[in-house]
């Protein structure tokens, strides 16, 4: 539109000069508005998704901190107390503090921008100073690096969860509250005990299709039986019942320390939200040389396991020492999850005063400073820390504040070139640059791995011992292994530095005149110009001093709508110096480092000749920006443990112990054979090779790269290998609504506005031009094309999509800027003064076509065309629900105000006789039915002039309005959300939607969807007593269809319901029934509810609504921490915290921070949640009968070994050579690639090695295979053709002989046994494919099966040569056959029918263990039904 050739209408009524620079201090952005996000800004997506706080990526606002404040400091004194071994004194720093109070719109104020921002429109361009270098320091073999390795593959989210965070809390029920505990032996109803979910599996998934068999589910072709009844879960003492293992929560206790300062320390670092410890060591430099001449007489020996075992070397060669007395030592820094590693202290020459590195301790202040001289620092995971030797602790350096910021007069002239020296040396580069290890560090950090030092001590072995072919083909594979692993690695550093590193030119403020810097260059306090040059990245975290910016924050987020930025305010900035993290209250003016640019403006000057350009305050730089701490966060993630992996790590001990036992009986018959006694440390150690085999580890993976590969082709992308076996385990699901199970945007379905009698309202319109024409003033058609918050950007609105889609609606056309909203301010001297004072101007279409004189005329069919500007804007607030705006209509002499927010609270600010009859009826046929709902209401207001509307209060504008009418969207289900709900169900999953829309909507999508049963009653708690905030609040729980049906408080069980409902009351504890939590409420009972009724809560609830992104991350803990292994699926939008929480998060978001989910999908849909847990399933299977095979593969051969041992022979050469490559390695690969089964079962695979199944299927096993073994071996020893080898000569060559019928009698037979194990152990259905689809594995079965045939059967003359094999009768190769057949079939047998019957029998004998021993300790424990 071209309204520049038009004349600008003035809209201030000849305001003068002196009243707009009043009016512009008062609309200053007040602590009433700012508290919360406003309409259209709200991450939560729309004006009801949620409480409307503002998502701070920087902060870490966790529930578990406002319930504990945990310590920032910890450090350890002689002089005090000891407890627990331990002489502990705590100290509090960097408290954070955040300024709660608030102003009224009316009387808030700030300094004007003019008095300042003169100076930052001119100067002279100066040339930048030289980027530093950054160093890296290589790792010492025999030396002990000081280095941690900071590269690893896969990211968390922004919000880190603490795993004490996942206990449950509980405060004592108090006795004066209505959930008070008179008797604490109440009745097994009243109280709930648990049960294992891991052991007892058939139990669990039996018990909750009995629960739900009672409940009478439907068939599975309308709505399968809703899985609510969830049995609480927590370790078992005997199997242990847990799929995920929490790692450490607390730190390992030390010995006292020494006298003196302090020598230990401990920090809260809160964007990671974790303890970490400081420990303080000296070098000891006759003990380190010691270490070293031990480390070169040991062949490297010590140094390895001073690699592996870091406390053996700190034992060893240092001594702990006082932080401010370290000369030649380091730091070790320990953190909760018992990672440990060693740091250097570096001294820096910094002549500067303390209080330019360490916020003055409260002791301190008012104190005269010093100079600090030499400063010493530590570098932790690209975090700073410098010790204070004031008080000889460790600060960390990103939360010092200037103690100057007290308003923005204090910062206007930047800082001098000094100052940014000294910040430069103190804080280093505004840059994320990854320091990379190089290629040698890291190709000796990779060999030096336990698993590969076995395999080289492996190959060595075997190379002493002449199996040159077999050593050199592991050699070879180890070598391609390392190399491939190392590309990887490299790969991965260098994608990781590319997507961090980021450099442009920018603008800064120096001594007053503007210089053009690298962004690297930048140091806290400057001040850059965001328009020159035109910055398309945010290059540091800034406060927004002038102008206007619209941001894209979905790299942080995930949230893709463009976010608004207000310039800061002098409480902004004295907030800032006392708070650690951005203030929800300062978050409207804070410029995230990383975020995309959408566009940036400048404001006009006094004069209205210039623009003054937008300009930010550099307040973080370098890793410690929210970008830098979401870097950090990926390359440094929280360590899971699984079980799975630790119990194989615990068999492969137990196969060690058994090799052992093994050797020490074959030692004996050695000795008394007389071998020497090298050649039996040979044996010995061979045999270890062959119980555990060093291809274990990598046969484990393979499971998992296949199912990985699988799911890239259906684009999904997994950046976390380990999180594909838990997969296999979920057995709760949580969604997110919009975006996920709803598509993303919202449509008008129509709009309701008044008959023209005003008593009912009229049809729905779908189209805007069928609204008929209002006579009054303020009418809804004008209101649907002002209230809002949109900016233009490129010729299109930008902004909340709930607003988009409302202004689209109505056709008109919008402007701002410049461009809109021109008005001429009318000063004492009669000149006027352009100034845009005005927000945003809207006309109707077509006004484009013609002038605005010929639209001023009046007359008939040109009377439509209208300009109405926007004079104020009061933006949303999430407590008052609502947003308005105060519209002046082109040469009219009122002003309208029209409100949209929620249909709820139009009431109080309505009046009565504006509401329509049917307003109740209408709106709760809309809001059950799924829809959005969104009221607006206007008035006309006489004789408003601009500049009384610029004063006046929200509460007069939002005050006896005129009902309008409903503006109706509608959330339509994705394609693929019930069908996938649907199987989820079927399977028995437990589903749940964590959502930040209103209870009504989430429930009506949640029927559509299928989540919840069309027959399931649904209770939705409110406060009849107190708040949120109040501890002896009280809940009311009452059913959303019959209000009068109750549930109890404490129990939540379901009350005798109304007479007229028709139900049973003997069936009222079988109903069939779900729960609906708000957020608000989800907060209290975390805090103040008692633990049974929270426990009962967590175990019903099946929709979480209304809930902010730390309330959708605690969810997801408190599920955890009643032991389900949980899965978070969300589109990114506010969901990155939950994401990272959850067991197996999957982002259907490719922007950037989807990378803080292990899973990423292409697919828009949760469709791709059944592919995860199918494959997840399938991988996990398939790692166990690898493990299952690999293990009964040494034990056969352990026992093959073990006999020929008995009269000192052994396995050739070519024997090894072709039972490990030939048959072994390609039928494990094979195994892998075995595809999941296409439909989910009800049950889930184990995770747990020593399961029942697992243990009575291996050592099943063991003993067939043995037992056949054993009966070869004797069998040809009573063969009338059978000559004994010749008995073995003390002296003679150490190689033992392998040409013997013994040795060819076992090959042959554990040949087919390698063969049909396998077959026994490729598990099929209900999980995997059977194994008739595999064909790789087919194929090797049967070609191996053909290959041993032969050579039992009809040998090739070479076959024998190469395989050392004597010359057999052929009917005794007709009765190895028949032993080998009844073999396979006694294998087969068991795993299918023996298995299952004996693990009955143990489980039997485990619970009559279980029940003796609870009622032995006076427990009653009961499964937790849901009833």
């Amino acid at each position: 539109m071209a309204s520049s050739s038009r004349f600008s209408y003035d809209y201030t009524e000849g305001a003068s000069a002196e009243d707009i620079r009043d009016v512009a201090t008062i609309n200053k952005p007040s602590r009433r508005d700012s508290r919360y996000s406003s309409y259209g800004d709200d991450h939560s997506g729309s004006i009801f998704d949620g409480p409307g706080s503002t998502v701070i990526p920087s902060s870490v606002s966790r529930m578990s901190q406002d319930e504990s404040r945990r310590r920032s400091m910890e450090f350890t004194r002689p002089r005090r107390s000891s407890h627990g071994g331990r002489s502990i004194d705590s100290r509090r720093s960097s408290i954070h503090r955040t300024d709660s109070g608030r102003a009224d719109d009316s009387d808030a104020e700030s300094h004007d921008d003019v008095s300042y921002i003169d100076n930052w429109s001119q100067g002279r361009p100066r040339s930048p100073p030289t980027r530093p270098s950054v160093f890296e320091n290589i790792a010492n073999m025999f030396g002990r690096s000081t280095v941690e390795s900071p590269v690893q593959t896969r990211r968390p989210s922004l919000s880190r969860g603490s795993s004490s965070s996942r206990r449950i809390r509980r405060t004592h029920s108090r006795p004066s509250s209505d959930y008070a505990i008179e008797d604490d032996t109440a009745s097994g109803d009243e109280r709930w005990g648990y049960s294992s979910g891991e052991d007892d599996e058939e139990t669990e998934q039996d018990s909750i299709q009995a629960e739900i068999t009672r409940q009478g589910g439907s068939d599975m072709d309308s709505y399968p039986p809703t899985p609510t009844n969830l049995p609480l879960l927590v370790n078992d003492p005997i199997f242990g019942g847990e799929t995920r293992i929490d790692i450490g929560v607390e730190f390992e206790p030390l010995d006292p320390p020494p006298p003196g300062p302090p020598s230990r320390q401990t920090i809260y670092i809160s964007d990671e939200d974790v303890n970490i410890r400081f420990v303080g060591y000296e070098v000891i430099r006759v003990w380190q040389a010691l270490w070293r001449v031990c480390c070169i007489l040991s062949f490297g020996t010590l140094a390895l396991l001073g690699h592996w075992f870091p406390q053996l070397w700190l034992r060893w060669v240092a001594q702990e020492k006082a932080f401010v007395n370290i000369k030649r030592g380091f730091v070790v820094v320990e953190t909760a999850y018992r990672d440990i590693a060693l740091f250097p202290v570096e001294k820096i020459h910094y002549p500067y005063d303390n209080s330019t590195v360490f916020n003055a301790p409260p002791s301190t202040e008012g104190t005269a400073d010093e100079g600090i001289g030499d400063l010493l620092i530590m570098d932790y995971r690209y975090a700073r820390f410098a010790l204070d030797h004031r008080t000889g602790l460790f600060s960390m350096i990103s939360r010092w504040r200037d103690p100057s910021w007290n308003g923005l007069a204090a910062i206007q002239n930047g800082l001098s070139p000094s100052v940014r020296t000294q910040r430069s040396v103190l804080f280093g580069p505004n840059s994320l640059d990854i320091r990379g290890k190089p290629t040698m560090s890291l190709l000796i950090d990779e060999v030096i791995h336990p698993f590969y030092i076995f395999q080289i001590a492996s190959i060595v072995l075997w190379s002493l011992d002449d199996y040159y072919y077999y050593a050199f083909c592991i050699a070879l594979i180890s070598v391609v292994s390392i190399v491939t692993t190392l590309i990887d690695t490299k790969k991965t550093i260098t994608r990781m530095m590319e997507m961090s590193r980021f450099s442009c030119p920018v603008n800064v403020f120096i001594d007053g005149a503007w210089v053009e810097k690298e962004s690297n260059e930048l140091v806290i306090g400057d001040i850059v110009n965001l328009i020159s040059p035109q910055l398309s990245y945010i290059p540091a975290d800034l406060f927004l001093l002038t102008g206007d910016t619209i941001v894209n924050e979905s790299m942080l987020t995930g949230e893709s709508v463009p976010v608004s930025k207000t310039p800061a305010s002098d409480e902004d900035i004295a907030r800032w110096k006392d708070s650690e993290n951005v203030s929800r209250e300062s978050a409207k003016s804070f410029l995230y480092c990383g975020t995309r640019v959408v566009r940036a403006r400048g404001s006009l000057g006094p004069d209205g000749s210039t623009r003054n350009p937008a300009v930010g305050l550099v307040v973080r730089t370098g890793f410690a920006t929210t970008k830098g701490a979401l870097i950090r966060s990926m390359l440094f993630p929280k360590p899971m443990g699984f079980k799975f992996y630790r119990d194989s790590v615990r068999f492969i001990g137990v196969l060690a112990g058994i090799a052992g036992l093994g050797f020490s009986a074959s030692a004996v018959q050695f000795v008394h054979l007389g071998v020497a006694w090298h050649t039996i440390l040979v044996r010995a150690l061979d045999l270890i090779t062959v119980v555990v085999p060093p291809a274990l580890p990598a046969t484990l993976s393979i499971g998992t790269s296949f199912a990985i590969n699988r799911l890239r082709k259906q684009g999904i992308f997994c950046i976390s290998p380990s999180r594909v076996n838990v997969a296999g385990k979920i057995n709760v699901l949580c969604f997110d609504k919009t975006g996920t199970l709803t598509e993303d945007g919202l449509d008008i379905l129509g709009i309701r506005g008044l008959d023209r009698e005003g008593e009912r309202f009229g049809e729905l319109i779908d189209n805007v031009y069928d609204l008929p024409q209002s006579r009054s003033k303020a009418n809804f058609h004008q209101a649907l094309a002002t209230c809002h918050s949109l900016k233009m950007v490129d010729g299109e609105p930008i902004g909340d999509p709930l607003d988009v889609k409302m202004f689209t609606f109505t056709k008109w056309t919008l402007e701002e800027g410049m461009n809109a909203g021109m008005g001429k301010i009318k000063g004492p001297s009669g000149m006027g003064q352009p100034a845009a004072l005005v927000q945003t101007v809207v006309r109707p279409p077509g006004t484009g076509q013609f002038r605005l004189e010929d639209a001023l005329k009046g007359g008939g069919r040109h009377a439509y065309f209208l300009e109405l500007g926007v004079i104020r804007t009061f933006e949303f607030v999430s407590a008052l629900r609502r947003m308005s705006v105060i519209v002046k209509r082109l040469k009219s002499n009122t002003m309208e105000v029209y409100v949209k927010g929620a249909p709820e609270v139009m009431g109080d600010i309505c009046e009565k006789d504006s509401f329509p009859q049917d307003y109740d009826d209408l709106l709760s046929y809309y809001t059950r039915a799924g829809y959005r709902v969104i009221a607006v209401a206007g008035k006309s207001i006489e004789g408003l002039s601009w500049l009384k509307a610029q004063r006046m209060k929200r509460e007069q504008a939002e005050n006896g309005l005129r009902f309008l009418g409903l503006v109706i969207f509608e959330n339509k289900l994705k394609p693929g959300t019930r069908p996938a709900i649907l199987s989820l169900r079927s399977a028995h999953l437990a589903c749940r939607m964590i959502t930040g829309d209103n209870p009504l909507t989430a429930v009506s999508v949640a029927r559509e969807c299928g989540l919840i049963s069309e027959a399931a009653h649904i209770f939705m708690p409110v406060f009849i007593r107190g708040g949120p905030s109040t501890p002896l609040s009280k809940l009311q729980w009452s059913s959303m269809d019959e209000p009068t049906w109750m549930l109890d408080d404490y129990s939540l069980k379901p009350l005798t319901p109304p007479p007229h409902h028709g139900t049973d009351p003997e069936e009222l504890s079988n109903q069939d029934y779900a729960l609906v939590v708000t957020g608000d409420v989800f907060r209290w009972m975390i805090i103040h509810a008692p633990l049974e009724t929270l426990q009962r809560m967590l175990v019903k609830a099946q929709i979480f609504a209304r809930m902010s992104p730390d309330e959708k991350n605690e969810v997801v803990e408190r599920l955890q921490s009643l032991g389900y292994t949980v899965l978070m699926c969300g589109d990114g939008a506010n969901d990155c915290a939950a994401l990272k929480a959850a067991d197996v998060g999957i982002s259907l978001s490719e922007a950037e921070a989807s990378v803080a989910a292990p899973f990423t999908s292409r697919t828009p849909d949760i469709s791709c949640v059944l592919d995860v847990i199918k494959e997840g399933r399938a991988a996990l299977v398939t790692s166990f009968s690898c493990f299952k095979y690999m293990a009964l593969y040494s034990l056969i051969q352990f026992t093959t070994i073990t006999l020929l041992y008995s009269f000192a022979s052994s396995l050739g050469d070519f024997q090894f050579l072709y039972i490990d490559l030939f048959i072994i390695i390609p039928v494990a690969v094979a195994m892998a690639r075995t595809l999941p089964y296409p439909a989910l079962h009800i049950k889930r695979p184990t995770a747990s090695l020593i399961s029942k199944k697992v243990l009575t299927s291996i050592t099943g096993q063991i003993l067939i295979t043995a037992i056949a073994q054993f009966w070869a071996f004797y069998w040809v020893r009573s063969q009338t053709w059978y000559v004994p080898p010749p008995p073995y000569e003390p002296g003679s060559a150490d190689k033992l002989e392998a040409t013997n019928f013994e040795n060819s009698v076992l090959f042959l037979v554990s040949c087919f046994q390698y063969v049909s194990t396998a077959a026994v152990f490729s598990i099929g259905p209900p999980f995997r494919k059977s194994i008739w689809t595999n064909g790789w594995l087919m194929f090797s079965l049967v070609i191996l099966g053909l290959i041993n045939m032969v050579i039992l059967l009809s040998p090739p003359k070479f076959a024998m040569i190469l395989l050392e094999l004597m010359i057999l009768p052929f009917s005794a190769r007709t009765t190895l056959l028949v032993g080998v057949a009844v073999n396979i079939i006694a294998s087969v047998m068991f795993e299918r029918w023996g298995v299952q019957y004996l693990a009955q029998i143990v489980g039997s004998l485990v619970r009559m263990y279980r029940e003796h021993r609870r009622i032995r300790l006076g427990k009653a424990y009961k499964l937790v039904d849901g009833r």
